[in-house]
């Protein structure tokens, strides 16, 4: 329960939208109803110039309605509902597009807040969570797990709605009519929801091992694609196939298992209610034949009793499609739950350019078991140049990347100008600092957003100026657009001396 709660929250700022399209799904819901019940008064009075009759004391407003009813002539009741008919599936259509257009709207609303959500906590998080995940499985929780999420919230949303007030005013009918038969013909429904429930629990397990299965597809993929000059340098390219097509393979076996127990829920549920038909049919057709109960009105018991079929069948999709959501929104919150590691303080101070001193105080550092520093403690003044040497592995990155809080230390403290780096705001810390790190890293994006990139308000001077430093002003002003030339993935559209 607590899993559907969590589920639930993605809802609640629609909560206002969702109302009004569940107002939508009642008024279509009630014409798919009037639609069925049709039935009596074309069958008794127009087809066969009968009476309408009910083996029960109506409510008085409906026994004058029907009483009006057998008192007008045959073509008079035609020629009513020949005019009512279009009026009332123009009306039962408006309302089906108004229902579905809003809870469509909710459904890409609440993907919207989810991926905006889980990239925000992206961005919040240390370097450390990064270090043990895959990208491909982040990007997966992204896109295929939110999309999972989706079909829950939208899709499955409506049909729970909907399909509940389609089985409540059929079920309301079949009572209303001959209760003990209703009585009778839903003592099945037990024997249709215990499937439900077992086939719901497994499908959430293969759910979640399905979306495990894709995230390392999405590894994969961003790895080679990544690392497609290393891929064709060594002739890999058979082998990254065949160990594709495995994963792929993996994830095609886990979907059809999935598969395979929904849809066998919707025949299952189906031939249970064409028993309680097929029983109801024997049961009241004495009725009609003795004419305590008028065929039309037989004709509405027997429509609204095969009309909750569909509705259970749909519940039923609704249940499997419900756990594979939570299989997917649990992965979402392991992602939107992680502490944030390296956080600000609630007051920081915000640190002036230009500092004079850096200094570590004892600074030691572990990662997971590992110890990577011991008890480091130096001092830089402005003006020094100092060389940090050791061979692979030794923490010298390391140490480095606590300086910008990339990471915190478990033991000790950083200092700038006597403040410790803990107590300052992020964005006044790192702006003291230039990076050039050991991969080029480039974006998507044009020359000039490349090189501004974390300071936007920088003019085009300055732009202008840093490319010349670079020695790289020369050949942008040759690129396509200049300074405006989109580069591509990683700087693609450049040669390696120009990245």
């Amino acid at each position: 329960m607590k899993e559907y709660r969590r589920f639930l929250k993605f809802l609640k700022p629609h909560s206002g939208l969702l109302a009004l399209a569940v107002a939508f799904m009642a008024v279509s819901s009630l014409f798919d109803w009037v639609s069925i019940a049709m039935i009596v008064p074309v069958s008794d009075k127009v087809l066969n110039n009968g009476k309408i009759i009910f083996p029960l004391k109506l409510p008085p407003f409906l026994e004058s309605l029907i009483s009006a009813a057998n008192a007008v002539s045959q073509q008079q009741l035609l020629g009513l509902l020949i005019f009512a008919v279009p009026i009332l599936f123009l009306l039962k259509g408006l309302f089906n597009f108004l229902y579905s257009y809003y809870m469509s709207a909710i459904g890409q609303l609440c993907v919207r807040d989810i991926r905006n959500l889980l990239y925000a906590k992206l961005q919040s998080l240390s370097l450390e969570y990064f270090t043990k995940r895959r990208s491909g499985e982040l990007i997966s929780r992204i896109t295929n797990d939110v999309k999972l999420v989706e079909n829950a919230l939208s899709y499955a949303t409506t049909d729970l709605f909907y399909q509940s007030f389609l089985v409540i005013l059929f079920t309301v009918t079949i009572f209303w009519i001959q209760w003990k038969l209703a009585l009778f013909s839903l003592l099945i429904v037990p024997l249709i929801a215990l499937p439900i429930v077992k086939v719901g629990k497994i499908l959430r397990k293969i759910s979640r091992t399905s979306q495990e299965k894709m995230a390392d597809i999405n590894s994969l993929l961003v790895e080679t694609i990544n690392g497609v000059r290393i891929v064709k340098a060594f002739s890999m390219e058979d082998y990254e196939v065949n160990k594709f097509k495995g994963q792929n393979h993996g994830y095609y076996k886990l979907s059809m298992k999935s598969i395979k127990r929904s849809l066998i829920l919707s025949p299952a549920t189906e031939f249970m209610g064409v028993l309680a038909g097929v029983g109801v049919l024997w049961w009241v057709g004495k009725d009609v034949i003795a004419g305590r109960l008028s065929f039309g009105v037989f004709g509405l018991f027997l429509g609204s009793l095969f009309s909750l079929i569909r509705p259970l069948k749909k519940l039923s999709q609704v249940n499997s499609i419900n756990q594979q959501a939570l299989a997917a929104n649990a992965r979402i919150y392991e992602v939107l739950e992680v502490p944030v590691t390296v956080r600000e303080t609630a007051s920081p101070r915000e640190l002036p350019r230009a500092p004079r001193v850096v200094e570590y105080r004892g600074v030691s550092f572990k990662y997971q078991d590992a110890q990577i520093l011991k008890d480091i403690s130096f001092s830089a003044s402005a003006g020094e140049t100092i060389a940090i040497v050791g061979p692979s592995g030794s923490g010298k990155s390391t140490m480095l990347d606590l300086l910008p809080r990339f990471y915190d230390p478990q033991e000790g403290e950083i200092m700038i100008d006597g403040i410790n780096i803990k107590d300052t705001s992020l964005k006044s810390l790192r702006q003291q600092f230039g990076i050039v790190t050991q991969e080029t890293v480039l974006f998507n994006d044009t020359v000039r957003a490349n090189i501004s990139y974390g300071h936007l308000e920088t003019d085009e001077k300055r732009i202008e100026e840093a490319a010349r430093i670079a020695n790289a002003h020369s050949f942008i002003i040759k690129l396509p657009r200049g300074y405006d030339t989109v580069i591509g993935d990683r700087g693609v559209m450049l040669s390696g001396g120009e990245r």
